[in-house]
């Protein structure tokens, strides 16, 4: 008698596993991000200079605060901050390559 209940008991208790959650019980699913300031901008030398001069190093690093010429294993972050293989990244408009521009963005550098 006491099997059978005690087993009753068990299938009940995990059968509201699978029941719906009550109305007013769920997290809210909006999602508030904010890309960085040159988000669908051309992404070039001069885009990094100006976020490189706006940031602080002393607050934390969010995507209108980061480094825009900090690497992370090999690879630079797009114009938010975000690195290949991270959630939200986005390939960034890059501007027009020649080995010209690269050697005076080297000079830069």
């Amino acid at each position: 008698m006491y099997v059978k209940s005690a087993i009753i008991l068990a299938v009940a208790a995990s059968a509201s596993a699978f029941a719906p959650a009550p109305f007013g019980a769920r997290m809210d699913t909006r999602v508030f991000f904010e890309f960085g300031q040159f988000d669908d901008k051309l992404w070039d030398i001069n885009a990094k200079k100006e976020v490189y001069g706006s940031w602080d190093p002393a607050t934390p690093r969010s995507t209108m605060n980061f480094n825009p010429f900090e690497t992370f294993k090999g690879n630079s972050p797009d114009a938010s901050g975000i690195y290949p293989g991270e959630p939200r990244y986005k390939d960034p408009m890059r501007g027009d390559v020649s080995f010209a521009i690269m050697m005076e963005e080297k000079a830069y550098l």
